[in-house]
Parts: C-alpha cells; structure tokens; sequence
C-alpha cells in the first residue's frame, strides 16, 4: 500500500509537524556544522572524553599513518604493492567498501571492494584475473577475502574480479557480501567487453559459490554505491552516485514467495521483483525534488515508492527516466546501513547541482512508517585544510557502542569519526599518510570502515594507496 501525500499529510496534522513520526528515532546532531565543532586536538575534545563522549585528542602516529586517542593502536592488515594473496599476487589497490564475518576456526573474514575504474593496464595493482572467477577480462575491479586467524596470520585471495568500480556495498544477513559496480560502461566503451553497472554477491565461507560471477540485473544497472537488505520485509535498498541529474535511492521487492539466503539470487530472473525509486513529501504534503532542501536536522519527509520504467537502462540511464516532479533525487548517494530497523543513508555533499548546498547528510529510512528522517548535517567547511572540522562522510556503519561511526571523503584533512545520539561527535581517527607534497598535503579518503563480529576491532581502510587497518582500544558505549 502506498502512503500517499495526503495520507502523511493528515497524519502530520495529527501528530504534530511531521516530527513525531519518527517515533525514537531522534536526530543525532541539531544544527548544521554541528557534527565539525570542535577542534580534534584540543583540551575540549579531552574534556568530552572525561564526560564520556569519545575518546580524547588524536596522538600523532610517528609511523605517518593513523592518529588515533591515547590507548588506541593499529594493525596494518592488507597494503597494496606490499602485501601478497595466496596466489603470490599483491594485494590489489584502492580499498573501497568492506564488511565482516564469522569465519571457521575462530578466524574472521572480510571482504574488501577495490574501486578500480576502467582498463587493467590503467592500474599498477588490479584484482589478478583468477580463473572461474572473472566477469569481464578487461576490467580492473572486484573483491578480496581477508582472513585473519586466531594467531594473528592474515593470508587473502580474490572473490571476483573483472568488476568495476567496486565502491561500497552490503552484508547480508545469510553471511554473504553485495559489492556494487559504481560505473556503468557498455561493452565496448572504455575496452570493456561486457556490460557493467550491476551488484554481484560474494561469499566468503564459501570460494565454489563465487565461480561465474552472475549479475544480479533486477538491482538495475546503474552507478551504484551501497545495498542493504531489510531482513523482516525482504526489501533490498540502493543508493546511486551519480549527477546530471542527481542520483536516487530505490527500493526492490523480491517477487512473491521468494526465501533469502546463500546463492538464492542467482536462481532470478533478470527481472524479478520491482525496482523502485522514491517520491517524497514534507509534512504538509508539498512535494519535495531534492533532499538538500532540509536545512534542520529532524526533517521528516513521508516516501511513496515510483516504478523504475527499464532498470537495465538499454536506451536510457535510469535516473534519467522521470522527469520533473516524478522522484525525489539527492546528490553523492553513498555509504548505507541497516540497523535499528531501518536504512542510514548518506548524501555526501551538495553544490551547484542542488537546490541546497551541504558538507554532508546522513537520512534514516523508517520502513514501517515509509518516512525518511534527517539524522545528521554538515554545514559546508569554510577551510577544510584546517584539523578539526569533519565534512564529506562517505561509508558509514552503526557502532555496537552506540551513535554511528562515519568514514570522512571530504576535502583536506580526513577523519573516522562518531555521532552519538544525541548529536555529539568525536574523533577516532585522522590519516597521516601524505601522498602529495611537503608544499601542498593530500590525504587519501577513509573507506570500509566496520566493526569486527565481536565488537571489539573496527576494521577501516585508507583508499589510496590501499590500506586496511585493524583499530584496538578501550572502547566504551557512548552517552547520548
């Protein structure tokens, strides 16, 4: 049943602006710039930590690495051009999306995307072609599973490759990984001698599943970054990155009767389901274009779901299918994730491009209530070459202690950071690798950023030139 605008419109009146729709789902910050407030190494950022928010100032890394509070270490799990696969291969460049698992043995598992655009000869580390596993020959992405046994040995090797653009993606809760193709090259454009665009599934536990890699088509082909999957419902939700015009998050519906679970995907039609994009509406029932019209955080907007007309785009790119007044679009639709029964959604930033300009949104979708509720903005960063100022969150996880953990891709200076319930942040990390010069500093986005299964090591990825690190400390549940 779809919730019309007069439905919520109705609703709205009876509840009170809309707001109360969200039920407990409060807002974690309560104006814009509120999550870039403080300075990370300041005698502030201690005395948060002494009231029980974060963890303190950031300690310079003498290695150059990762800055990280006092009582805090890393471990440099995989690095690109150093470390090697099982297959004497090096570990591929450009971490991207990452999620982790219970593996056999007391071992944990994670898969790692390699966001590789475009020919193999373009890159000095590709995902090495293994056979059984490759889609397309000439592509340069795809995924790797790292082990990390109980001893501390790591040993890695290739879950597909022949991918492109494998940016972020999603774990699903039958033990599998959703990796995403953030390109959307026909055959014969860019070399490329198959069609991309697509989300493969990849399964850690198990190397036999992941042979002929099969597009899941009824996803649609897209540039797309993140999927989760609603375990009660069975929906599968997408966010696309793409501008001109902006992108859209969809909404599929597996066909009737259809059971989740290891390989069951393979097993559909390139057209089951319905693919879907949204339409929203503000508590008055006004309809609203793009998500950067929210300027205060608790915004709610109700969503109604339209049909995606040919979600594998032979003539025309998906977005470009409706026109104006038909969905609701948001520019950089990133990282996603599923937790308290729900979708965190992030919109990097917006410009130009947008109706409202921003540093950075993280929306919550409520399934049960069909509303989309603004969670987290991010005033635009007057000087992001400046330490302290968080902009551009990109790959997000909800943290087992509390708030979200957010993977910082903005401009200058790059952070993990935390949001805590209430709206109060705090940093976890900052990347200390200058891979420009001494005269002008560029530091590599954070990605992958995910919790071990048990709680106790966030796992996070330097992208470039490729690094997965293994974050340890005295964690603890975060005030509100």
């Amino acid at each position: 049943m779809s919730l019309t605008r007069r439905d919520f419109a109705r609703h709205s009146a009876i509840t009170g602006a809309g707001v109360a729709l969200a039920g407990s789902v409060g807002a974690l910050a309560t104006a814009p710039n509120a999550l870039a407030s403080y300075d990370t190494d300041s005698a502030e950022g201690a005395a948060d930590a002494r009231h029980g928010v974060g963890y303190g100032p950031l300690v310079p890394d003498p290695e150059g690495i990762l800055a990280l509070p006092a009582g805090f270490s890393y471990r440099v799990i995989t690095y690109s051009g150093k470390t090697k696969l099982e297959s004497g291969e090096f570990t591929p460049s450009n971490h991207d999306g990452t999620a982790t698992f219970d593996g056999p043995r007391g071992t944990t598992l994670l898969v790692n995307n390699h966001e590789l655009k475009g020919p193999r000869a373009n890159w000095k580390y590709p995902v090495p072609l293994t056979e059984g596993l490759v889609y397309d020959p000439a592509a340069a992405g795809g995924c790797t599973v790292v082990e990390i046994r109980p001893d501390g040995r790591v040993a890695e090797w290739v879950g597909i490759a022949g991918t492109s653009t494998n940016c972020a993606g999603g774990r699903t809760s039958w033990g599998t990984w959703l990796t995403c193709e953030e390109n959307s090259d026909r055959a014969g454009v860019n070399g490329m001698t198959k069609d991309h665009g697509y989300v493969f599934e990849v399964d850690p536990s198990d190397r036999r599943a992941n042979r002929n890699p099969k597009p899941l088509k009824f996803f649609g082909r897209y540039d797309h970054e993140a999927v989760v999957i609603d375990p009660r419902r069975g929906h599968a939700y997408l966010t696309e990155d793409a501008a001109g015009p902006n992108g859209l998050f969809y909404r599929w519906t597996p066909p009737e009767g259809f059971a989740y679970g290891p390989g069951e995907f393979r097993e559909l039609a390139d057209d089951a389901g319905v693919l879907q994009a949204p339409k929203c509406f503000d508590s008055g029932g006004k309809y609203v274009d793009d998500l950067s019209r929210a300027t205060k955080t608790g915004t709610v907007y109700g969503v109604d779901w339209v049909d995606v007309p040919d979600r594998d785009a032979r003539t025309t790119p998906v977005r470009k299918q409706f026109g104006e007044g038909e969905v609701t679009r948001a520019r950089k639709l990133e990282g996603m994730w599923w937790g308290d029964g729900g979708a965190y959604i992030v919109s990097s930033y917006a410009r130009e491009e947008s109706p409202g300009r921003h540093d950075g949104q993280v929306w919550f979708y409520d399934p049960r209530r069909r509303t989309l509720t603004l969670k987290v903005l991010l005033g635009v960063n007057p000087d992001p070459s400046k330490d302290g100022a968080f902009d551009g969150p990109d790959n997000i996880t909800v943290s087992p202690y509390g708030g979200l953990v957010i993977a910082e891709d903005g401009e200058g200076v790059q952070h993990l950071f935390g949001a805590t319930d209430s709206g109060r942040t705090y940093p976890i990390a900052r990347n200390e690798l200058n891979i420009g010069t001494e005269e002008e500093p560029e530091y590599s986005e954070f990605t992958g950023v995910t919790f071990s299964p048990d709680g106790r090591t966030l796992f996070a990825n330097i992208q470039t030139p490729g690094i997965m690190l293994a974050i340890t400390g005295p964690w603890k549940r975060q005030k509100r």
